[in-house]
This record gives C-alpha cells, sequence and structure tokens, in this order.
C-alpha cells in the first residue's frame, strides 16, 4: 500500500474529530460520557471512516501492514484498538491482525482470491478502563486477482460425428473450458485454436466459442474414418495460461460405394437329384461399412437358368452370395450350367456417389452324375383280374426305367408285400402272374382290390432300389343265382284281403352282377298264371298275389329267378304257400294252425329226419348220464372198501368243526353225532350266527344207511339248508361269539424241529403200508 493511501487512512479519524468539535453542546473531548451520550432520535454521525484497502492475492512478504487506524477521542497511549471478523476471530483464522497501541492493522498469510476475494471485518476503539470511545467502524479488504489459473476443459476427450461428405461450414461439435480466475479480468478470457488435426485441415474452431466446424469438402469414411484434433484454451485472451484437450470426430457412412465381385468367372460343381445344398459362394466386396444397409449386398440371376433350378441368397456375416439348387438336376438332361449374376446393395445409392457399371460375374456350375434309384414311371400301377382265374394267368409287366443312362445296370424285381400270396413274379422281366385263385370274398381284398408292392433295385455298387404299388381288381363273375327269401308264406284265401305276399332275393355277387332281380312263374307251369301273378315291387323284391278266391291248404309254386348279371344267372325254386280261412281284417283266422300248415311245406322225409334225430340224441343223453352215475357209485364204494382194510393211505373225514375244545356254545355238535337223541317235537338249541326266526326248523334227518345213499343225503342237506329262511345268505359274514381262551394242547410250532436225522426213528414207516416202503428203506437203515 503506497503511503498517499496510509496517509489517507491515517487523517480520515482527525476529518471525523473536526466535525465532531463543531457541534454545539458537544462534551470535552476524552469525557467518557460523550461515548455513552445518546439524544433521543438525533442521528449521530460516525467519527471515524475506513475506506476499503486492496492488497493483491498471493503476497509473498509477510507480515504486510495494510493499514493504521486511530481514534482521537483520547491521547494517544489512552485507546485500545481491536478487529474481529472473517480471518481474524472467525475461519480463516489468522490471516489479519492488529497492534492494540498503535491501530496497525497486518497481513499474516498469502491470500487467494479463488477462496475469498474479500473480507469485512470489524474495528473497535476502547479505553483504558474498557469503556468504548467511539462505535464500531467497517473495515473492507479486497483481494485483488492475478493470473494463477489455467483454463480447464470440462472433458478430456471430446466426440462429434458427421456424414461423409458434408459441406464446409456444417457444425460438429462444441468444446468447452473454464477458469477459475476473476472472470472480469483478462485472467479469464478465453480463446480456442486447434494444434493438431493432419495436413488435411478439414476442420476449423470458433476461437469464442469453440465451436468445431467443417473446413472445406471431400470428407471421405473410406479414405479417413475418425479425425483426432488436438485443440487448445488460452486465457488473457489467448496470451496467458494455455490446456489442451482432444477432440475426436468420426465419419458417419453413406451408400456411396456399390458392391463388385471380387472376379469375373467362378466354378463349381454339385451332384445330380441333390435339393437344397449350397454349390459354392461368389465373393464380393463394398467399400462402405461393414454390417449396415449400405453394405448388404443383394444378388440377382440374370441368365443361363430358365427353370429356376437355382436360388442365390447373401451370406449376412460375409456379404457373399451363397448359391443353391432349387429343383434337381439331372446328370442325363444337362450336365453344365452357365450363370449370369449381378449384384447391388439392398438400399440405393446417394445422388452425390460416383455413376459406375452394374457389378456382373458369371459362375459355371457342372453337375456330376450319381447313381440314381430306378423309377417306376406308372406308380401306382392298376389293372383287372377276372373272379376265379386259374393260376398261371398274366396279370401285368410291371417294370421300372433307371435314370442312369449313360451307366450299363441291370434291374431285378421282387415281391416286396403279397399278403395272401397269390402271385408269383419273373425277377428279370417283372411279368406277374397268378400262384392261385383269386376268391370273393377275401380278407386280403380292400374293397374289390388286392394291394402288392414290387422292389426294383439295380446293381450299382451300393445298389439302390425303388418300390412300386400294383393294385389288382378282382372283376366280379356272375357265379352265383339269386336265392328266394322266404321261401315259406302264408296268404289270406280272398284277394283283395290279404291275398299277397312280398317275396325277396339274395345274391352272393357283387353289382352289377346282382340285382334288379327278376321274379315270374315258371314257364314249365303255364297254368299257375291262371290263379297267381308276379308283380315287381323294387330292384330285390317282388309281390306275389292270388287271382281268385282258392281252396284252403299249401301250395307249392315254382318260381324262376333271374339276376341282371352279364351273362345273367337264373334259378328255379319252390315257394311253399299256405292259403288260410280269412278274418274280418284280412288276416288268417288261426295264425297258429296257418303257420303250422305253412310249415307243411317242408317234405315229409325232411320232418322225419329232424324227428329221429331228436329222439336219438335224447337216448344217449340219457345213456351218458346213468353211465356216469354208476361210476361216480363204484367210485364211492371202492374209496369205503379200501378204507375198511388200511387206512393210513386215506385223509379220514371229520364232521366236527367247533371252535375249540371250550368253545361249546356256538353250537351243540351231539345233533350231528346222535341225531336219533332229539325229538322233533323238541325244541333245537338256537344258532348263534343266524337270525331269529319264529320258524319251526325241520326235523333232523336219518343218516345214510348205505354208502350208495351219501350222494343223496348230502343233496337232501344242500337243498334244505338253501331253504332255511332262518339262516343268512352264502355271502353273508357269520357272526361268531367267544370262542374259548384256548387249547390245552400243544401249538404244532411245539414240535421239536432241531433235532438231526441221526436222533429220529424212521422204523415205523414200514407199517404204513406199500406206499411208503420206499421212504422207509430210504430212512430206516
Amino acid at each position: 500500500m503506497g503511503p498517499s493511501l496510509l496517509l489517507a487512512c491515517l487523517l480520515a479519524p482527525l476529518c471525523a474529530r473536526g466535525a465532531s468539535a463543531a457541534q454545539p453542546g458537544a462534551a470535552a473531548p476524552g469525557s467518557p460520557r460523550a461515548w455513552r451520550q445518546r439524544e433521543g432520535p438525533r442521528r449521530v454521525k460516525r467519527a471515524w471512516v475506513i475506506p476499503p484497502i486492496s492488497v493483491s492475492e498471493n503476497h509473498k512478504r509477510i507480515p504486510h501492514l495494510l493499514v493504521q487506524i486511530k481514534s482521537d477521542k483520547q491521547q494517544p497511549g489512552g485507546v485500545i484498538y481491536s478487529i474481529k471478523g472473517p480471518g481474524v476471530d472467525e475461519e480463516p483464522l489468522g490471516i489479519f491482525s492488529i497492534d492494540k497501541f498503535t491501530g496497525k492493522v497486518f497481513l499474516n498469510a498469502m491470500l487467494d482470491r479463488e477462496e475469498n476475494d474479500r473480507f469485512r471485518l470489524k474495528a473497535f476503539a476502547l479505553d483504558l478502563g474498557g469503556m468504548t470511545l467511539e462505535d464500531p467502524t467497517d473495515l473492507e479488504i479486497i483481494v485483488v486477482d492475478q493470473n494463477d489459473n489455467r483454463p480447464l476443459f470440462q472433458q478430456d476427450v471430446f466426440t462429434g460425428h458427421v456424414v461423409e461428405g458434408a459441406e464446409p461450414g456444417t457444425c460438429v461439435m462444441m468444446v468447452d473450458a473454464s477458469d477459475a480466475d476473476d472472470p472480469d479480468t483478462d485472467n479469464a478470457a478465453l480463446r480456442f485454436s486447434i494444434l493438431e488435426q493432419g495436413a488435411a485441415g478439414m476442420f476449423s474452431i470458433n476461437a469464442t466459442t469453440g465451436e468445431i466446424c467443417t473446413a472445406r469438402p471431400g470428407l471421405d469414411r473410406e479414405t479417413v474414418g475418425v479425425y483426432n484434433l488436438t485443440v487448445q484454451a488460452a486465457d488473457m485472451s489467448g496470451d496467458g495460461l494455455t490446456t489442451t484437450a482432444t477432440a475426436v470426430i468420426y465419419l458417419e457412412d453413406i451408400n456411396d460405394n456399390p458392391p463388385e465381385f471380387t472376379k469375373e468367372e467362378f466354378s463349381m460343381e454339385v451332384e445330380e437329384q441333390a435339393v437344397g445344398v449350397d454349390v459354392g459362394k461368389v465373393f464380393v466386396h463394398d467399400k462402405d461399412l461393414a454390417g449396415s444397409p449400405n453394405w448388404l449386398a443383394k444378388f440377382t440371376i440374370l441368365e443361363g437358368d430358365p427353370e429356376g433350378a437355382f436360388a442365390i441368397r447373401t451370406d449376412p456375416h460375409t456379404n457373399d452370395g451363397v448359391l443353391s439348387v432349387a429343383k434337381p438336376l439331372d446328370h442325363e438332361v444337362r450336365d453344365r450350367f452357365e450363370l449370369t449374376l449381378s449384384v447391388q446393395n439392398e438400399g440405393a445409392l446417394e445422388p452425390a456417389a460416383p455413376a459406375s457399371p452394374r457389378a456382373l460375374a458369371t459362375v459355371r456350375v457342372r453337375v456330376r452324375d450319381v447313381n440314381e434309384a430306378p423309377i417306376f414311371r406308372d406308380n401306382p400301377r392298376r389293372v383287372s383280374v377276372l373272379e376265379g382265374a386259374p393260376p398261371g394267368t398274366p396279370v401285368t409287366t410291371y417294370t421300372a426305367s433307371d435314370p442312369d443312362t449313360r451307366q450299363l445296370q441291370t434291374l431285378s424285381y421282387a415281391l416286396l408285400y403279397d399278403p395272401a400270396d397269390w402271385l408269383q413274379l419273373d425277377p428279370h422281366t417283372g411279368t406277374i402272374r397268378t400262384k392261385r385263385e383269386l376268391l370273393h370274398p377275401s380278407a386280403f381284398l380292400q374293397g374289390g382290390w388286392y394291394i402288392a408292392l414290387v422292389l426294383a433295385r439295380d446293381d450299382a455298387e451300393p445298389p439302390l432300389s425303388a418300390t412300386g404299388t400294383l393294385s389288382i381288381e378282382i372283376l366280379e363273375v356272375n357265379d352265383h343265382a339269386p336265392q328266394l327269401q322266404p321261401l315259406p308264406g302264408v296268404l289270406c284265401r280272398r284277394p283283395g284281403r290279404g291275398g299277397t305276399l312280398l317275396l325277396g332275393a339274395t345274391d352272393d355277387d357283387r353289382p352289377p352282377h346282382g340285382a334288379p332281380f327278376h321274379f315270374q312263374l315258371s314257364p314249365q307251369h303255364p297254368q299257375l298264371g291262371h290263379n297267381w301273378s308276379i308283380t315287381r315291387f323294387n330292384v330285390t323284391h317282388a309281390v306275389l298275389a292270388m287271382l281268385g278266391e282258392l281252396p284252403e291248404g299249401p301250395y307249392s309254386l315254382p318260381l324262376l329267378l333271374r339276376d341282371s348279371g352279364s351273362p345273367p344267372r337264373e334259378r328255379q325254386q319252390l315257394l311253399n304257400i299256405s292259403v288260410c280261412r280269412c278274418g274280418r281284417d284280412g288276416a288268417c283266422e288261426d295264425g297258429v294252425l296257418a303257420a303250422t300248415a305253412a310249415g307243411a311245406g317242408v317234405t315229409l322225409g325232411a320232418l322225419m329226419i329232424i324227428l329221429g334225430s331228436s329222439i336219438l340224441l335224447l337216448v344217449l343223453a340219457g345213456l351218458g348220464a346213468a353211465r356216469a352215475r354208476g361210476r361216480r357209485r363204484a367210485l364211492r364204494k371202492g374209496l369205503l372198501q379200501r378204507s375198511r382194510d388200511d387206512m393210513r393211505d386215506n385223509i379220514l373225514n371229520y364232521d366236527e368243526q367247533g371252535g375249540g375244545e371250550e368253545d361249546q356254545d356256538a353250537y351243540d355238535i351231539n345233533q350231528l353225532r346222535h341225531p336219533e337223541l332229539f325229538s322233533p317235537r323238541a325244541k333245537p338249541p338256537v344258532r348263534r350266527d343266524a337270525p331269529l326266526s319264529s320258524s319251526t326248523p325241520p326235523a333232523p334227518r336219518k343218516l345214510p344207511s348205505g354208502p350208495s345213499d351219501i350222494e343223496d343225503f348230502i343233496n337232501e342237506g344242500l337243498e334244505a339248508a338253501d331253504s332255511d329262511p332262518s339262516v343268512p345268505p352264502y355271502d353273508t359274514a357269520l357272526i361268531y361269539d367267544y370262542e374259548g381262551s384256548g387249547s390245552v394242547a400243544s401249538p404244532l410250532s411245539s414240535i421239536v424241529s432241531s433235532l438231526t436225522d441221526e436222533d429220529q426213528d424212521y422204523d415205523y414207516l414200514s407199517e404204513w403200508g406199500p406206499r411208503f416202503r420206499r421212504l422207509a428203506d430210504l430212512y430206516g437203515q
């Protein structure tokens, strides 16, 4: 601070003092009452004013005297000075200080305007007793800026995009920088420039705003795709401190380059009869950005494929053309193709792109000959054979052709499917004949057709084969005459009152050898036409009518039936008619008698045969039943006699099946052991497993006296049990009460089974008869 500024600071209190002395009624100088006196709303002027003090930042001569303040309210040495505020007793602390006796204010540390550009302090003047001599006054210290900060870019790398071929003056991007120095001075006045961008000088920058634009034409992505610019920012309007950053500019692609084939001719090879396989690739090159629509190629087959046997598509990864087979190729028909291909982009070229001719290429494809399977030209083959044709009848010659006309091959044939084994095939000529007679009906016929499969095979290595279907229609032959249905009938004796009968016929032949049927009275008996007539009802039925009243009784009418086959078949049959007496409603009065009379149409011999057969069957059935009964009785008798001889060889039957030795409540077994002891009039004990009933049970039956009566005894007992209403049904669960606490006898598990064979005595086996003699010999030693 210069001497003049310090002098002004020192004179300011004096001026204030003169103004204070001129006021009337003022207190004497140095009087404490002058500092504390207040006269109502009267404004008191400040006694001292300190103008702002300026100091440069980064001042290095510390401590540095800034100003000296004085108060004229007290004699020198009688005033104590102090300051307060930021930089003194507030953050940042210790920057300023004051000599309390002289009033000199000192700077104790370097200042940074970018942190604090000014400080506002309060100055105080007190007497030695601590009383305020004057009102506090403001002390403002202004920090003067220095160019101590370089400009800073907002980022180290700036990125921009511009389409190739852009006109000069097209703005691409803007770079931005800042300076921490005082913006009102040149210390923060920035200027931008491009330090480096290559030799072309394609871009320029606005020195004030930092906007980068194109400077000249000729931007070509295919030549230079990315530009790296080094930009500079300098303060002091370009003459001060500097800093640099990088600006990267990418050129965006446009479709300004058409695709081109890498060569004019391509050669490929493919096997015949291959469909959907790739033949090969044609290679192209496009300078535009790979993977973009401007780069994607589209291929077209212009010439050499009028039938559309080939197709071409674009490989999306390599942009090459892939040629494939769309239709089967035949080496014997055409073994070489010469295709003309063109290529262009999917999208249209930019108008500014240089004009160029359409890219063309020639592709030569050779079709390689391979062995091909035989072919049945007529598949399926349909032929006809008459029903009942004898074995060896020729059916057809079913052959295949070999597409390999340039290879000498021989075909052989075989029957692959012949379900009924009806056919025989010549393996060399393919001639098919019948092996056996073909007849209707058959489970192997489907709608009158017989299906067989023929296999044709060549002799190449490896051999190939083909299958042909042979459909044989079995033509119907009229070999059956129609059959009358029904044979008997009943008619009322009076014409017009039920005197008609509906006749029908069936034929085993299939159309057209069946219906319509023709019914007529036998021409050999013309007298029948006087009493009877036949009229057609439909294709399978006719109506028989009486022309006049006839006596009651049976009649046999010879009829002639003929079908519609070619040639027609006919048959003469007898129709048995029974004429009855008419009732009021036109029906026979006695239907049973009429039906019986109608049945009389059957010959007497037939009736006798039926009757005799029935009697014979009855006699045979009776003899068989008697013989079986005799065998059963003899068997029972033999068993009983043999049981008396050797009881050890028979199963002993016991009728006692109680609930145990202590169970005597469920049923009284004495009734079975001694039924004669119980009187029929006595009340039998009640069975606990049967429902209560008020009906009296039947008396006990007498036991059989001999073995021959056992069967009758059992049957009678079964019948009595089935008809007994006091017992539940056979499928009802029986109800048992207490069955005892157990048997005093030891269980079967108590039999000692741990003894060895040496501890057992098997001598008793020899006493069991001849059936156990072998065991006695084995174990009795």
